[in-house]
Formats: structure tokens, C-alpha cells, sequence
């Protein structure tokens, strides 16, 4: 019988502050929202075009802490967690629901002065770290998938 798998991991850029909380019990829950680009070939003109997706995530306890006293808008992030489903009756009676991601760790990239007005979190197109890797960006075209 094979076993359940429930794991996550991305890597990406804040799109705002984290916004930290804390229940009525004093536990700390930090929420982050996360850009993550899924980069894709145009079938009509052949170029690589940037998709990006948005995640929710929740940081628990000192971790969450951590997030919000250490990291803003635009800072590059890893985050390993899980899924989870929620479902709420919002104020109008209507049935909510939505997927968020548990972080089980959050790792910080890049410098401490990297995110909003720091450097840039990409290779601007053209530039030469770009073309020095043109080589292994054309080998994508080769993946069947």
C-alpha cells in the first residue's frame, strides 16, 4: 500500500509585509504571501513567457515570529510545508473555502538589504548571466513534458 504524501517546497519573492498574529492562547501565526513564475514557451511566437502564481502560507510559533521581524516585500524565500483545505461560512452565509500551505520551515534568501528597493531578485533578460546560460536554458525545449 503506498503512503500518504502531503509536501510542498517553493521558492520565491514576498508580494507585501508578512503580517504577524497571535491566537488567544499566544501562539504567533504569521502570514506570508508568496510569487512564485512558472516560466513557459509561447506556442504561437516561440518565446519564454513568466507566469507567476500566487500562494498563501501560515508560519507557526517562533518561526512565524521570525518571518515577520526579519523579512519584508520582495525578499526572496524557500518554504517547505504542506497543504491544507479549509472551509468557512463567510459573513454573507455563503460556504468559503481555499488551499493554504503550512510551513514546516522557511528558509530567508538572498542578503539582508535584498527585497523591496534592494537588488533585484532575476537575471534581467540579455544581460550576460543570462547568455552565459543560454546553452542549458535551450536544453528545456528537449523535456517531453
Amino acid at each position: 500500500m503506498a503512503a500518504n504524501i502531503n509536501r510542498v517546497v517553493l521558492v520565491g519573492n514576498l508580494t507585501k509585509d508578512p503580517e504577524l498574529r497571535h491566537t488567544p492562547s499566544g501562539t504567533a501565526v504569521c502570514s506570508l504571501r508568496l510569487a512564485v513564475n512558472t516560466r513557459r514557451k509561447d506556442s504561437a511566437t516561440g518565446e519564454w513567457t513568466e507566469k507567476p502564481n500566487y500562494f498563501d502560507i501560515t508560519v507557526w510559533g517562533n518561526q512565524g515570529e521570525s518571518c515577520a521581524q526579519y523579512l519584508s516585500k520582495g525578499r526572496p524565500v524557500a518554504v517547505d510545508g504542506r497543504l491544507e483545505w479549509r472551509e468557512w461560512d463567510a459573513q454573507d452565509g455563503t460556504k468559503r473555502q481555499a488551499v493554504e500551505i503550512i510551513a514546516d520551515s522557511v528558509q530567508f534568501l538572498g542578503g539582508r538589504g535584498e527585497g523591496e528597493g534592494g537588488q533585484p531578485q532575476f537575471v534581467p533578460a540579455g544581460t550576460a548571466a543570462q547568455t552565459e546560460n543560454a546553452d542549458f536554458a535551450a536544453a528545456d525545449d528537449d523535456i517531453p513534458f
